[in-house]
């Protein structure tokens, strides 16, 4: 049995620390961060490459499927409306898997704390605060299972998240 594990949230919510945290937890895993197929310059969005985004993301996730070496498959990304979960997942051969979906939701003012961190650190820009903010209450209305985050580590959300694959209390 195969477990991909869809991890999803606004900027800055903890998305990464919580899924680097998760790949320690679990047995056999991958984490595939799906922000590295947008990691283009110059950054262009139109149909095209989310298209070819889309499609990369499910190719690497049904090879990982497929190899007998990985159980847990973390896939980790923005995924910002519920269609882009949908079409992924329809890419997907979920034969012998059991799917996991998380949402990491949080109230503004640890978000903007941590994005504030952030930019100190020069990992995001001033722009993202106000992008990430106008997200949030997307996650709230999506077929996943949520997590708040607002006060807890990602070590505590990847504990969430790794009781809830492993079926344990």
């Amino acid at each position: 049995m195969k477990n991909p594990i869809f991890i999803n949230g606004t900027m800055g919510v903890g998305k990464t620390a919580t899924c680097r945290e998760l790949q320690l937890l679990l047995p056999n895993c991958v984490f595939l961060d799906d922000d590295w197929y947008w990691d283009a310059s110059p950054f262009i969005v139109n149909d095209e490459t989310k298209n070819m985004v889309l499609d990369n993301i499910s190719y690497l996730i049904n090879n990982f499927i497929t190899c007998s070496v990985y159980e847990n498959i973390i896939s980790c990304w923005v995924m910002n409306e519920q269609n882009i979960i949908d079409d992924v997942l329809s890419r997907l051969n979920k034969n012998d898997c059991k799917l996991y979906k998380y949402s990491l939701v949080c109230s503004e003012e640890p978000l903007i704390s941590r994005i504030k961190k952030d930019i100190e650190m020069g990992i995001r820009s001033e722009d993202i605060i106000k992008r990430s903010v106008a997200r949030l209450q997307n996650y709230f209305e999506m077929d996943t299972q949520k997590i708040d985050a607002s006060n807890i580590s990602g070590k505590e959300a990847a504990e969430i998240i790794y009781n809830g694959v492993c079926h344990r209390p």
